[in-house]
């Protein structure tokens, strides 16, 4: 069992999605703050890619909290069956 694996067998899911739908406008910005600072560190040379990191970890944030992250707690609609 790896590193991840242990650490992930010892996190309760609950707990988690609670902690992201209570804290996930404080997250939300402190992953905008941390992108700045990184590209600001970088000189924009990496904007590109910290952008697409902090996007990802923002889709994150909000699968966690059971929202889609942007509208307040509404989970995504499924897609739509053809």
């Amino acid at each position: 069992m790896g590193f991840l694996d242990s650490i992930r067998a010892k996190l309760n899911k609950d707990k988690v999605s609670d902690l992201a739908r209570e804290h996930g406008d404080k997250i939300d910005q402190g992953l905008d703050k941390a992108a700045k600072m990184a590209d600001d560190k970088t000189k924009g040379k990496y904007s590109d890619k910290i952008q697409q990191g902090a996007d990802k970890a923002k889709d994150t944030l909000g699968k966690l909290s059971g929202s889609n992250g942007k509208d307040g707690g509404t989970p995504p609609s499924p897609p739509a069956a053809s």
